[in-house]
């Protein structure tokens, strides 16, 4: 099956950059079989592949990219979002108790919305860490987008833990990633939730465990100030000091946040081939910093962006990380010329990719690379003029815009709808499962 993209504006992100401007996109079953101009001498080529493609779509001068890259979320927290915004001291308050509670009927139906909009939002791979990991897994299969995932691993009982005792997720991990090692898409990880939530034991565990098996891990890593202080009251070191201390990064890591990474920091991570997942909104949201990624990219340390969980970030989209990162950054390094927009849509196709070690196969529209393409259209009022498209991507686009997604070569998103799945029946599946949840919320809040 041949499918033809052609009359677009076409943005590689390739090694060159190249940009065609009109060009096309060429799709071999799951493979991007060519990219190219569709003027000049390449017109006759043009009009044959038009003639033997099995599908052509006509662009109308849309925007085609690679399909965003979405580092690091917790999909099974739908069900949180808009909740205690603005509460000090949320996860204890809250976002513990309430998971506590959390039932894999609800886990399943808030992953299968967030993947929803997350593919409606151009979202062609993400990297999951939450409990009921299984399901997850079952769901994003059914999707058919592209997701590496990881049970959270952590010193306390879990909602899904069949005994009820810490660090069930460590348990559980070499069945899971038996079970999912191999698939086309989905790629199993092992999740440790932090340095400061997981004892040294298990944290040596998980490194035996992902070495093992060859799946990467994925820890939120310099994220909290008490983080900070317990390691440095404790070891004297930074969290990511102590990691490499105890031999943590002999796996492939990806740790998300690093807010507060510094100093010797950037070295072990570039040393150690780790790759930072960055989340610029649910890191400003929460008033936790801004995190050095000047820095980071100084010392060659790949990174990528992130939407971090529908409870942190609230959305799940990668238009609103590119505009904040920009935002951000410029204002905390005081330059308006920093982080220009190649850079930051680089951040969200390829950067990511490298984060999650699938650079070779994702990322960029270049023949032999995985067919997983998003299409932004240009006919809505925001997306004119377009001087420049990438910044076009960066400060004007939305969620909104994205007109058709592709994964694996499977037109997932067409006319800005899915083409599997009722997103009608996805709310409402949703919804049926909520009730008990909202309850439990109704009960906590009227104990403050």
């Amino acid at each position: 099956m041949r499918t033809l993209i052609r009359n677009a504006w076409v943005l590689t992100m390739d090694d060159q950059m190249h940009e065609y401007h009109p060009g096309y996109v060429l799709l071999n079953e799951d493979i991007i079989e060519a990219v190219g101009p569709e003027e000049g001498p390449t017109l006759l080529h043009i009009q044959d592949l038009i003639d033997t493609a099995d599908t052509v779509i006509d662009a109308n001068d849309a925007l085609v990219v690679p399909g965003f890259v979405n580092t690091h979320t917790h999909i099974g927290m739908i069900p949180f979002r808009s909740l205690g915004d603005d509460m000090k001291d949320r996860l204890r308050k809250l976002l513990f108790p309430l998971e506590a509670d959390m039932t894999e009927d609800l886990v399943r139906a808030s992953a299968q919305y967030a993947m929803a909009e997350m593919l409606l939002a151009g979202i062609t791979t993400f990297a999951d860490m939450y409990y009921f990991e299984d399901a997850i897994a079952e769901e994003a299969d059914q999707m058919g987008i592209r997701a590496l995932l990881g049970e959270t691993i952590i010193g306390q009982p879990t909602p899904d833990a069949s005994d009820n005792t810490p660090y069930f997720g460590l348990k559980m991990a070499p069945a899971f990633i038996e079970r999912w090692q191999g698939h086309v898409r989905i790629q199993p990880m092992i999740a440790p939730h932090a340095p400061n939530t997981n004892d040294r034991a298990s944290l040596e565990s998980v490194t035996k465990i992902a070495i093992k098996y060859n799946v990467p891990v994925m820890i939120h890593v310099s994220e909290m100030d008490y983080e900070m202080a317990e390691f440095k009251d404790k070891y004297n070191q930074t969290p990511i000091e102590y990691l490499d201390s105890i031999g943590f990064f002999e796996a492939k890591v990806i740790a998300a946040h690093g807010i507060h990474a510094k100093g010797q920091d950037f070295t072990i991570l570039h040393d150690q081939g780790v790759g930072l997942a960055h989340c610029v909104v649910a890191n400003t949201k929460a008033a936790k910093g801004v995190a050095p990624i000047k820095e980071m990219l100084a010392a060659d340390v790949a990174v990528g962006l992130g939407t971090d969980g529908p409870s942190s970030g609230n959305r799940l989209d990668l238009f609103t990380q590119m505009r904040t990162f920009a935002y951000a950054q410029k204002t905390y390094n005081h330059d308006r010329s920093i982080f220009p927009a190649t850079t930051i849509v680089n951040l969200a196709t390829r950067g990511g990719a490298k984060v999650l070690s699938l650079d070779h196969k994702i990322g960029q529209l270049t023949p032999g690379y995985q067919a997983d393409i998003t299409m932004i259209e240009r006919k809505s009022l925001n997306m004119n003029p377009i001087f420049d498209p990438y910044s076009a991507i960066v400060y004007s686009a939305e969620a909104s815009n994205v007109e058709a997604v592709w994964v694996a070569g499977q037109q997932l998103v067409a006319n800005k709808t899915l083409t599997r799945f009722s997103e009608e029946t996805i709310s409402q599946r949703l919804q049926a499962q909520m009730a008990p949840f909202n309850a439990k919320v109704a009960e906590i809040l009227g104990q403050e």
